[in-house]
């Protein structure tokens, strides 16, 4: 990157995440280009983007366009999963040896940029704020919170740590040396918060008010961690989330951690959080439903442990993707506890 000016940061894929996180370094001055959908592109040409939320409201003027057409010096990819193949066989022209970001739910999406685009060249990213698109040109910063980056197949230098410096000036930024172990507690987290309010079409803390979805939740949570465990993955602890407190949670007996859990999550920090997987079934698009919950499944089939309540969670969520209707907490979790499912 060029020392003596501003880097050209290109964010493709700015819908929700995307576009908060290209907002704010616009707003502070960077020099950032918003690769997004056509409504949304024409949107922000024509009002500039509008963002809401825990900074208050303001709208910004940025660069926005439907392709990359120009080489930058960062690329934050900000894409759904299911789209990062796609993604990077139309960005390849323009991104050789360019440090590309990927900010990605789930672990795969390090391994297909790579494969596409180079080993050298990729640094994982996890996100740890919510944000919500709520129309085209127009998104809410849900909750302040802090990004977490680091090589995925090198180790951490210079490079990641100039990223990090232009990051942080926006948002708590953080270099992590176990980038792959952050993925996967973010994964567990994904587990529980992604399929309730998917699910239901709650908000989290609507979700944490029902007894019955935080002992859903749980037993979800703690099948979860059994796989991870016996696949011997080494978690890596999140801002504000140790792992050892995280792990004592779920290994609490069923009424405790319930009644935990809906102390942590029953604050007005999650009081109208909606994560991602609701926000797609809400636009009517895919969800990355496979890469959270079914991720654990697969896992699971390959160390040998069932996973009936996840497995569970990747049917009732492709159900409501397809029927396009939310079920009732009490109706879901009766559909739990009709397959009577263990206790753990």
């Amino acid at each position: 990157m060029n020392q003596n000016t501003k880097p050209k940061i290109s964010v493709v894929g700015a819908g929700a995440i995307g576009s908060v996180l290209g907002g704010l370094l616009a707003r502070a001055g960077e020099d950032v280009s918003l690769i997004a959908r056509q409504t949304h592109v024409e949107a922000i040409n024509r009002n500039g983007l509008g963002v809401d939320g825990v900074l208050g409201k303001f709208t910004i003027r940025v660069k926005t366009t439907e392709t990359l057409n120009f080489r930058p010096d960062i690329v934050l990819l900000a894409v759904k999963t299911q789209d990062v193949a796609e993604t990077c066989q139309a960005i390849r022209p323009y991104v050789e040896d360019v440090p590309i970001v990927t900010l990605q739910n789930g672990i795969r999406s390090d391994e297909i940029t790579a494969s596409m685009l180079g080993k050298e060249n990729i640094i994982g990213g996890v996100v740890l704020f919510n944000a919500q698109f709520l129309e085209p040109g127009y998104v809410t910063y849900g909750s302040e919170g802090a990004l977490l980056i680091g090589e995925v197949f090198g180790e951490n230098g210079a490079r990641v740590e100039e990223i990090r410096s232009i990051l942080n000036r926006v948002i708590k930024t953080e270099v992590c040396n176990n980038i792959r172990g952050a993925r996967w507690t973010k994964l567990l987290m994904n587990a529980m918060g992604n399929s309730l309010d998917a699910m239901t079409g709650l908000s989290l803390g609507a979700c944490m008010k029902h007894p019955g979805l935080r002992r859903t939740g749980v037993l979800i949570l703690k099948e979860a961690l059994k796989v991870i465990e016996k696949a011997e993955i080494e978690l890596k602890a999140l801002p504000e989330a140790p792992v050892f407190a995280f792990k004592t949670l779920i290994k609490a007996p069923l009424p405790v951690a319930s009644r935990i859990l809906g102390l942590m999550m029953g604050s007005k920090t999650y009081a109208n959080t909606i994560t991602s997987t609701l926000q797609s079934i809400r636009r009517g698009r895919p969800t990355e439903i496979e890469y959270l919950n079914g991720e654990i499944v697969k896992l699971g089939q390959k160390v040998g442990v069932s996973t009936p309540y996840n497995s569970k969670v990747v049917e009732l969520v492709r159900e409501v993707e397809k029927i396009h209707r939310f079920y009732l907490p009490d109706d879901l979790v009766n559909r739990f506890s009709a397959g009577h499912l263990p206790d753990f």
